[in-house]
């Protein structure tokens, strides 16, 4: 049985990928900053742990005895530094999935830091309200250290081509994107999990910024 550990489990985007993944029938680690502040997370033999994703001891310990890693783990709002959250935690997981021998990194991310369709970087364009740059730029830095620093590691950049649908559910259908960089497209957290937990499953794309939207 494939071993998953998920950081960033407590969030949107990582709670729907420990559900995705006991739907399967996968072991869960589900790693997050305070496990009393998820009571829930423990349900039907989720494993939760304690740890932060930018400390690189323990992330080392949490990733050993995993065949995959799924970060969802994410830094913004007041008292937070995603300056150094990203990178931080983007070298943390490539020295533990490094030390570990796990076979899949999987990261998720921004659509914002794609393309728009004529090639234009989206980040560069107004669709992007200013204040949310620093925060959209910073994400951007851990993965080009995933470009630049994970060669060794089978990782995958996996986001939406445009933006979260917040009330959407689970369908089971996705599609991988003709382009990136166009906020009209949504996809549900859960279908993304999908996607997530089918290129573990199934690994078709590697080393690449991957945009996904609604099938």
């Amino acid at each position: 049985m494939t071993e998953l550990v998920v950081f960033g489990a407590g969030g949107r985007a990582g709670r729907r990928t420990v559900d995705e993944a006991r739907r399967r029938g996968l072991g869960v680690t589900a790693v997050v900053r305070d496990p009393a502040a998820h009571p829930g997370l423990a349900a039907d033999g989720v494993r939760v742990a304690a740890g932060d994703v930018t400390d690189a001891a323990r992330v080392a310990e949490l990733v050993a005895g995993h065949q995959a890693v799924v970060s969802a783990a994410a830094a913004y709002g007041p008292g937070s530094d995603p300056d150094a959250f990203f990178p931080d935690s983007t070298r943390a997981l490539l020295g533990a999935v490094r030390s570990a021998g796990a076979r899949r990194l999987l990261v998720v991310g921004l659509g914002a830091l794609l393309p728009d369709a004529a090639g234009r970087p989206l980040l560069e364009s107004p669709a992007i309200p200013a204040e949310a740059l620093p925060f959209c730029r910073a994400h951007g830095a851990g993965l080009e250290i995933l470009r630049t620093e994970g060669g060794d590691v089978d990782w995958l950049y996996l986001s939406p081509s445009g933006l979260f649908d917040e009330e959407g559910g689970r369908t089971g259908r996705y599609r991988v994107a003709d382009h990136g960089g166009d906020l009209a497209d949504r996809i549900s957290y859960q279908d993304l999990a999908v996607a997530l937990l089918d290129e573990i499953a199934e690994p078709r794309h590697h080393r690449i910024h991957l945009a996904v939207t609604a099938g």
